[in-house]
């Protein structure tokens, strides 16, 4: 295992990379950041064998300290190595501000080219990662990405300001970024010319972005669940729920209760159906319907069930005896009527998955008895 020195290592981005690392197994890591000293640096570059330069300035009280973040520490952790005569290879984490005539883009930009130098000077292996707009867990609300500010102000019910509305972002994931840190780590960084690129990234209009983010908030009210089939929906969603409060994490459902116990919404999709949970109480009967095209699938989880069957042009009526005990899935075919008896002495518990969510204006459920 390479031991690996990695500045800036308690950020955004460093944090995912120590934790990344530790699950691969790599266990000689030494971790740089604005609480060590330069002796401290000094050691570190005796020892490594890889360094991963993640450190930086984004948001600084004053102009200068752009360069002295960005470029400043460069230069000594490049100086220290030449010191120690270590030619580890040097990755750094750049911007695609570098290509902007900005005190933010000027001091990357001159990071690059310290470390490009540094390259030729002394023949080490380098790679220069540009990185777009990232986001994922453990980013920084109002410091690293619009994405963590407005995950973090919509899961605190705080107004989002939306400016420049179809401004196009580019974004990449950190668990891509991370893919593809270790990638070069082990020799196969993405290169584009003199430049690696992290492989994965996203486009979507900053009004996009915020319609989004605001959607998975709703979406505990609707009970839709995102379109996780969608990479940037899956990242982002996932993105949002490590914003939430940490009193917040839980929210109550809809129970619709009466004497025979309870059925309530799980959740809701546009294109898979919806799930919801039903309580019978000891000897209740639900059901006795049936449904053109609606299709479900019964599965009992606590107590004893029947589930009985009838196709409405025949008399023969077929029994499933189900229990919480040995788990097993029902399907309920169209063009039969069911239902779903408590024959047991506790609650039963069914999680009930139909294949269209409820239409109060076309319900597809017909009412005939079992019998």
């Amino acid at each position: 295992m390479k031991k690996i020195l990695i500045t800036g290592a308690s950020g955004f981005v460093g944090k995912n990379l120590v934790a990344e690392l530790k699950n691969q197994g790599y266990e000689e890591l030494f971790l740089y950041n604005r609480n060590n000293s330069i002796d401290e640096l000094e050691e570190f570059t005796k020892k490594c064998n890889f360094v991963f330069h993640l450190a930086g300035v984004n948001r600084p009280n004053d102009e200068a300290e752009f360069m002295e973040g960005n470029f400043g520490l460069t230069s000594i952790l490049l100086d220290l190595l030449k010191k120690n005569e270590n030619k580890s290879p040097v990755l750094i984490s750049s911007s695609i501000q570098a290509e902007k005539n900005n005190p933010y883009g000027k001091s990357k930009k001159a990071g690059e080219e310290l470390l490009f130098n540094y390259s030729k000077d002394t023949g080490t292996e380098v790679h220069v990662y540009r990185l777009p707009n990232l986001f994922g867990k453990w980013s920084k609300p109002n410091y690293n990405t619009v994405v963590a500010t407005y995950c973090y102000n919509i899961a605190r019910n705080v107004e989002i300001q939306v400016n420049n509305p179809e401004t196009n972002l580019t974004l990449s994931y950190i668990d891509d970024v991370i893919e593809e840190f270790i990638r070069a780590l082990n020799g196969s960084p993405t290169k584009s010319n003199d430049y690696c690129l992290v492989p994965v990234s996203y486009s979507i209009q900053l009004n996009n972005l915020a319609e989004k983010l605001l959607s998975f908030k709703e979406s505990r009210n609707s009970l839709y669940v995102p379109n996780l089939g969608d990479a940037l929906t899956k990242k982002l969603y996932s993105t949002y729920l490590s914003f939430l409060p940490k009193d917040n994490f839980s929210y109550d459902l809809k129970m619709n209760v009466d004497n025979r116990g309870s059925f309530t919404e799980f959740l809701r999709t546009p294109d898979r159906g919806q799930v919801s949970v039903n309580i019978s109480k000891p000897g209740i009967t639900k059901g006795n319907h049936w449904h053109h095209t609606k299709n479900e699938k019964f599965l009992v989880v606590s107590g004893e069930g029947l589930i009985r069957f009838r196709n409405i042009d025949e008399e023969e009526i077929i029994e499933y005896r189900v229990n919480g005990d040995k788990l097993e899935v029902v399907d309920i075919p169209t063009g039969y009527t069911h239902s779903i008896v408590n024959v047991g002495e506790t609650d039963l518990v069914t999680v009930m998955w139909v294949n269209e969510s409820f239409n109060s204006e076309k319900p597809d459920t017909y009412f005939v008895e079992v019998e």
